[in-house]
């Protein structure tokens, strides 16, 4: 096996956050949907299909090092938020973990001196630093036009549905 049981565990680990977080924001998608927020719902549907993609390459590098995947449960996600403002307050603060967990898998590369993890982690690193940066770009334009909220979701959503092409 080329890739430690530490390494292959903590992998796992991330694979399964992964999916959780394709989870999550497939239930924002749902939930604009279901408000009438095409745009939203849309760039959901893309960020949730990023993390599956996610998941799948980080099981196909643990299979090319000769490890193991193994999915456990999945922990349950909220299904309602009180506006799209605080959908994408709750997305930021995700992104926020996220960044977290992946820097923790990066401190475990470090830890077993696995170069090769080292600069597989390393994309993600660098990709964590670009969500963490377009939600917060949502979130500026939500409280830029805060003081018409309704036309502000609304600017927000058409944009949004424009960039999904």
């Amino acid at each position: 096996m080329n890739i430690s049981k530490t390494m292959q565990d903590a992998f796992n680990k991330q694979i399964i956050a992964e999916l959780w977080s394709a989870n999550i924001y497939l239930s924002m998608a749902f939930w604009f949907r279901k408000e009438g927020w095409k745009g939203f719902a849309g760039w959901m549907f893309k960020q949730a299909e990023e993390e599956r993609e996610h998941a799948i390459d980080m099981a196909n590098y643990v299979f090319s090092r000769g490890g193991e995947v193994k999915i456990a449960a999945i922990e349950a996600v909220d299904t309602e938020w009180e506006s799209p403002k605080a959908a994408f307050e709750a997305t930021l603060k995700h992104e926020m973990d996220v960044t977290e967990m992946i820097n923790k898998l990066a401190d475990v590369a470090d830890e077993e001196k696995d170069r090769a993890s080292q600069n597989f982690i390393a994309k993600y690193i660098d990709e964590q630093v670009e969500e963490e940066k377009s939600v917060n770009d949502i979130l500026v334009l939500f409280n830029q036009q805060s003081t018409h909220a309704m036309h502000a979701d609304s600017h927000i959503d058409r944009k949004l549905a424009a960039m999904q092409g």
